[in-house]
């Protein structure tokens, strides 16, 4: 089990990470406003390709802690990917009275489950821009990182009329934790429920019966701040509900690990992407000809576009006529996913109530 200690290293580490990171801004997003009620006091952003037609698809993005909506959009890609391509964002955001470190709060009851706090926002949001800009409700999809990824998480299980898809990246199985100490120890790797159980908690979110959204998951094989066997854990949340286990094929996508699991149709509905090497935030391949994004805090060069691929699970993006990815079969593998324990430096520095208590809040779990 890993200690409380090398947990709170890690928090603080993000802090650090948090107190270091410039706040971006950019001029592509457009503020979103009168979309509801707002039960969740969430802020909203959205972009528009200029003479976008009716009937196209929604990418609802998510930021991770200590993020904004337009550092993650500058970060990501994702307004550029969507001039290129055709389809609308909205960036949701959240506001410092919610959560100091601007996490959306994916453990909260009040906030992530069906018609309440910052779910219920959210679902506004996404009616507001489909009614607005006469977007595609079959086609809408939602992503997000970290905090942001758990509360992608969220809104497909709970909202899965809603979306065709989604795509996780170094997130949290939905409902797994209801409180501040089972976040942390989900964030550890510990504690999970039952896979039936965790498939359960899906399935009981809502009046939903199917067809599910297909999901791609993704993750960093050295994250020291969610560990990623929290990857694993929302692949088994959701092979339970397409009726489907075992392990999938497994090929090798520009030198990372791919493995994919095909309905009884054949057709692909849970992809997880293991990044080789690569710590807590979203993939990025800033040069090169499949080029997306600034690298920067949790904005991450790994010679792999997560933006471009995902949209183009999605069936939203076209492949680059200059780039395939490069696809490799790989001998299938049992899952491996650990990672080593950061010092516990933290505690050498001071009053260690005082760590702990500031870590927590790094992390977005105390207010």
């Amino acid at each position: 089990m890993a200690s409380l200690g090398s947990t709170v290293s890690r928090l603080a580490a993000l802090r650090r990470g948090a107190e270091a990171r410039p706040q971006a801004a950019s001029a592509r997003l457009t503020k979103l406003d009168g979309f509801g009620s707002n039960p969740g006091a969430l802020g909203a952003y959205c972009y528009v390709p200029e003479d976008l037609p009716a009937g196209a698809p929604l990418v609802v993005v998510l930021h991770g802690c200590t993020q904004s909506a337009a550092g993650y959009d500058r970060g990501s890609g994702w307004s550029q990917i969507a001039d290129r391509h055709g389809f609308a964002l909205l960036f949701p955001e959240q506001e410092r009275a919610n959560n100091p470190n601007l996490c959306f709060n994916w453990f909260s009851p009040a906030d992530a489950r069906r018609g309440k706090g910052e779910a219920l926002s959210i679902r506004q949001m996404v009616e507001a821009m489909q009614t607005k800009h006469g977007l595609d409700p079959a086609r809408t999809f939602v992503t997000g990182l970290s905090a942001g990824g758990a509360m992608a998480l969220v809104m497909l299980a709970t909202y899965p009329d809603m979306f065709a898809g989604g795509a996780i990246i170094a997130g949290l199985p939905f409902a797994t934790a209801n409180s501040v100490p089972e976040a942390l120890e989900r964030m550890r790797g510990q504690g999970a429920p039952s896979k039936a159980r965790a498939a359960a908690l899906v399935a009981n979110a809502s009046a939903h019966r199917g067809p599910w959204p297909t999901l791609s998951v993704w993750h960093g094989t050295s994250d020291a701040t969610v560990d990623p066997i929290n990857a694993d854990g929302i692949v088994d949340q959701w092979l339970a509900l397409h009726g489907m286990a075992g392990e999938g094929e497994v090929t090798s996508v520009d030198g990372h690990r791919r493995e994919a699991w095909r309905d009884a149709s054949g057709r692909e509905v849970i992809e997880k992407f293991e990044i080789r090497d690569m710590g807590h935030g979203t993939p990025l391949a800033p040069s090169g000809a499949d080029a997306c994004g600034v690298a920067g805090p949790y904005m991450l060069d790994a010679n792999i576009c997560s933006t471009q691929h995902i949209a183009r699970y999605w069936g939203i993006a076209r492949a680059l006529p200059q780039h395939e990815e490069r696809s490799e079969k790989l001998p299938a593998e049992g899952r491996k996913s650990s990672v080593k324990d950061a010092p516990a430096a933290a505690f050498a520095r001071g009053n260690v109530g005082s760590v702990i208590e500031d870590a927590l809040r790094a992390a977005g779990l105390m207010r």
